[in-house]
């Protein structure tokens, strides 16, 4: 990823509002690339919509497990009156546009104890499909900067504008954030395709004193001061600079702007097309591609890990109920103080371990003295066929504390999480080789973004020895109400404990970090696990909440 250079932060504004239109203009602002390869509008148009159902078809390719539609993201911003509404408006009307989707977003400040992305989550097309967004979570950095960079007489001090070493420093930073976000989609089968919409100034302000209807702008800035859209040139000249995958749209002729737009659509959808493809292989090549996907595994050199010590010495020791009893009473109450002191910042609670380890009843101990309005409790199972036709971490995505909802809870509980890739689908096979062994590096990044954003994120791996929870599976099977927790999968499993617990130990090396650090609680006394889950809790929360 391409960094700014020295020069520029130390610039004056308007030399940097010149140099945008100097430098980065002429270097990408170029005619129509695709110009030597376009069509007439009739062809152009007949491609577009035979690639639009190509690619939705994709999501019906057999056999299953060969099956990896993706879809495409089209991210547009950039200056107003650019002709972006014209622009997807023709789009819209040269495809079949109930296959279309389209979503657009004011830029407002990124919410609070959440990335900057989070709240676009729920928006993100199905694998197959292609959607426009507006404005999405580039104008909610843009809108933050610019409050950053910009001063108001009227505003008080702490408002003022920032030094342009601080802004532009806040902004490279949420940059490689996004950056980072953006290559774990296309990593899970969501193409990108990112146009910024340009006009100079004069054109700028003709529109805007002509007569014609304006569409709701993007960005919450005032299109009429040269000084503001200085200031909007010289961030947007960092954001560039930054990320080299922005295609740029000469906006001075709006229709030529909307064939450019439909030209860059059509290349992206043919790309997540054959993307698609690739994934395809016929009978015939089958082993020829397996032997190369075992060759790059080996090349890779995954290791596991040796297995510590904590996740094979499982503690005996009973505790005595009515001692028990008094100290769940008094780490109940001193858990609530500390949730409700948290001051508005969201938690989440992941609950993972063995079958039968006792993830439920410590959940019901750690919830018990709340009010159901304040948390979530999410069981997580095998994905729906919808989520499946989403990144894998979509389906955990959307269920976060998110201040965009009505709801008030601000804590959320997994029983069971995002670690099921590098757990039951690396075990089971429901993931590739190269997909669980990714994994570790994008839920590091996910829980890092979310601990910088401000949220607390406590992970428990409850361990229990095998005849323990043969013993918990027999006391299952004899209890009635206990008899739905019990499943076939859950006796399959036991032929593969060795694997799990490889598969536990490799998890707990890669993805223990200072942010989201695991709590390893291995113990065959229940009642023992359930304090020392709250105890732990009380101590993370004390940390960070205060004592």
């Amino acid at each position: 990823m391409r960094q700014n250079n020295k020069t520029t932060e130390s610039t004056a504004p308007q030399a940097l509002s010149a140099r945008f239109s100097e430098q980065i203009v002429d270097e990408r602002l170029t005619p129509n690339p695709l110009s030597q390869f376009s069509m007439d509008k009739n062809a152009l148009r007949l491609a577009l919509v035979t690639a639009q159902y190509a690619l939705r078809a994709t999501r019906q390719q057999t056999p299953p497990t060969l099956n990896k539609p993706t879809g495409l993201l089209v991210l547009v911003n950039g200056m107003e009156q650019a002709g972006k509404g014209t622009a997807v408006k023709q789009l819209r009307q040269w495809v079949d546009p109930r296959l279309l989707k389209v979503e657009a977003t004011v830029g407002d400040c990124p919410l609070a104890y959440q990335p900057i992305w989070q709240a676009h989550t729920k928006a993100l097309p199905r694998h197959g499909d292609v959607m426009v967004y507006f404005g999405n979570w580039y104008a909610d950095l843009l809108y933050n900067v610019m409050r950053m960079a910009t001063s108001d007489n009227d505003k008080s001090a702490k408002d003022k504008a920032l030094p342009i070493a601080q802004w532009q420093a806040y902004l490279q930073q949420q940059l490689i954030k996004l950056q980072a976000f953006e290559q774990d989609l296309a990593a899970n089968q969501t193409r990108l395709l990112k146009c910024w919409f340009h006009v100079d100034i004069e054109t700028l302000q003709a529109r805007l004193n002509d007569d014609e209807a304006d569409p709701q702008f993007l960005y919450q800035i005032d299109w009429n001061s040269k000084k503001v859209i200085e200031t909007f040139n010289q961030v947007a000249t960092v954001l560039l600079r930054q990320q080299d995958d922005w295609i740029i749209i000469d906006g001075d002729d709006k229709s030529d702007a909307a064939d450019h737009f439909c030209h860059e659509v059509l290349q992206a959808m043919q790309t997540a097309l054959m993307s698609s493809k690739r994934n395809t292989v016929n009978t015939s090549d089958k082993s020829k591609a397996k032997k190369q996907a075992q060759q790059a595994l080996k090349s890779a050199r995954f290791e596991p890990v040796k297995i510590p010590k904590c996740l094979k010495d499982i503690d005996e020791a009973e505790i005595d109920k009515s001692d028990y009893r008094d100290a769940l009473v008094e780490k109940q109450v001193r858990l609530a103080q500390l949730l409700r002191a948290r001051k508005g910042r969201h938690i989440v609670f992941a609950f993972e371990g063995m079958d039968a380890a006792g993830k439920g009843g410590a959940i019901k101990r750690l919830v018990a003295p709340l009010d159901p309005r304040e948390y979530q409790i999410y069981n997580i199972s095998a994905p729906m066929l919808y989520e499946l036709q989403h990144p894998y971490l979509w389906r955990f995505w959307t269920k976060l504390p998110n201040e965009q909802t009505d709801r008030i809870s601000r804590i959320a509980i997994f029983d069971r999480t995002w670690y099921g890739r590098v757990l039951v689908e690396r075990i089971e096979g429901f993931a590739t080789d190269e997909e669980w062994q990714r994994a570790y590096d994008e839920i590091n990044r996910f829980e890092a973004d979310l601990a910088a954003a401000g949220t607390i994120v406590i992970k428990y791996w409850l361990a229990i020895d095998k005849k323990e929870q043969l013993k918990r599976f027999e006391a299952r099977q004899e209890t009635p109400h206990k008899q739905f927790k019990l499943t076939d999968d859950d006796w399959r499993n036991r032929d593969k404990w060795s694997d799990y617990v490889q598969s536990a130990a490799d998890m707990l090396a890669r993805t223990d970090t200072e942010y989201a650090p695991w709590c390893v609680i291995a113990t065959n006394e229940k009642r023992q696990a359930r304090l020392d889950v709250l105890h732990h809790a009380i101590k993370q929360l004390s940390a960070v909440c205060g004592s």
